[in-house]
C-alpha cells in the first residue's frame, strides 16, 4: 500500500524494493521513484514457476532512506496443474441429484497451489463441451450436482485449477440418476350411478329412498350411501374391482335387491396418458325392478 503524502516528510519521496529467493542470504534492490507506484514486476525468464521469495519494502526521500516493512513470502507466478485427480467416484443420490468424490493429482506442488476443482458433468446424449461445470474452493474433494434429469446416464469428470488455469481431465465416470417417483397424482374415478324404473311410473312414488350398497371385490364388509334421487356418484379407487348392488326402501320395507353389479378397475394408464378426461360406460339390467347405468370417469 503506498504512503499518504502527509507521511511521507519531504520531496523526492519513492520506494526501495528488496526481494531474495526464499533460503537465500543475499538482497536483491531495485528503486521505484514515484510515490504513487503500488507494484513492482520482476522479469526473469528462468524463474521457476510458483518459487518462493521473501520481500520487504523501504521508503526514502531527498533527506534519505526510512525503514523496511516486515519480510513476507511471495511466489512467482504458477502454471496450471499437470496433473489429474484421481480416485473418482460416483453415486446417485435421487433423480436430479450426484454426488461425485475424488483424491487430489499426485506430485502436484511444484507447479503451483491447488485452489480448487472443476467437475464436468453432461448427459450420455450430449456434448462433453456443453458439460454442465460445478467448481469447488480449496481442499474440498466433494461435491453434490444438481438439477439432473431422472434415470438418465451420465458422465463426470474433475480436473483441478489455480490461478494459471485448469488442468488435465481425471477419466469420466459414469452414473445414472434414480427414476423420478409418479408426479402425476390421479383422482378417485367418479361412478355415476342411475336408476331406472322397470315397473309403472307410478310405483317410484311409494319408494322412500334408494341404498347403494357397495364394497371392494376383495372384502367382505359393504359401504352404503342413501339416496331418494334416482341417480348418484361414487368415488371409488383406480385399479380395484368394486361390486354395487341397489335395492329399493318403502314403508313396507326393503324390496328386492337388484343383481350385484361389478365393476373393473380402471386402469391408471387412462391417466398417465394425454392428461385429459377419459370416460367409458355401459348399461347394466338387474334382475328386478331397477336399472343401473354405470358411468366411469377418470381425471388428472
Amino acid at each position: 500500500q503506498t504512503v499518504p503524502e502527509e507521511l511521507q516528510n519531504g520531496g523526492g519521496f519513492g520506494y526501495v524494493v528488496a526481494f531474495r529467493p526464499l533460503g537465500t542470504v543475499s538482497w536483491m534492490q531495485t528503486v521505484v521513484a514515484s510515490p504513487d507506484a503500488a507494484r513492482y514486476v520482476f522479469r526473469n525468464e528462468s524463474l521457476p514457476p510458483f518459487s518462493p521469495y521473501e520481500v520487504k519494502v523501504g521508503v526514502y526521500n531527498n533527506k534519505g532512506e526510512g525503514s523496511f516493512s516486515p519480510v513476507t513470502v511471495v511466489y512467482s507466478a504458477e502454471e496450471e496443474p499437470t496433473r489429474a485427480p484421481t480416485t473418482v467416484l460416483a453415486r446417485s443420490l435421487s433423480a436430479s441429484d450426484v454426488e461425485v468424490s475424488w483424491a487430489p493429482p499426485w506430485d502436484n506442488q511444484h507447479k503451483g497451489r491447488i485452489q480448487g476443482y472443476e467437475v464436468r458433468c453432461w448427459r450420455h446424449d450430449e456434448k462433453e463441451e456443453n458439460a454442465k461445470r460445478i467448481r469447488t474452493m480449496g481442499n474440498q474433494t466433494s461435491t453434490r450436482v444438481s438439477n439432473l434429469r431422472g434415470n438418465a446416464l451420465y458422465h463426470l469428470a474433475v480436473r483441478a485449477y489455480n490461478t494459471a488455469g485448469t488442468g488435465p481431465s481425471s477419466a469420466a465416470v459414469n452414473v445414472t440418476t434414480k427414476k423420478p417417483r409418479e408426479s402425476c397424482q390421479t383422482s378417485p374415478c367418479q361412478v355415476f350411478v342411475q336408476i331406472f324404473q322397470a315397473q309403472p311410473f307410478y310405483f317410484i312414488f311409494f319408494v322412500r329412498f334408494f341404498p347403494v350398497l357397495y364394497r371392494w371385490n376383495r372384502q367382505s364388509s359393504t359401504s352404503v350411501i342413501e339416496t331418494n334421487k334416482t341417480s348418484v356418484e361414487l368415488s371409488l379407487p383406480f385399479e380395484e374391482d368394486y361390486i354395487i348392488e341397489i335395492k329399493p326402501f318403502s314403508d313396507g320395507g326393503d324390496g328386492s335387491s337388484s343383481e350385484q353389479i361389478r365393476i373393473p378397475k380402471i386402469s391408471n394408464a387412462y391417466a398417465r396418458g394425454s392428461g385429459s378426461s377419459t370416460s367409458s360406460a355401459c348399461t347394466l339390467s338387474a334382475l328386478s325392478t331397477i336399472m343401473i347405468s354405470l358411468t366411469a370417469r377418470s381425471s388428472l
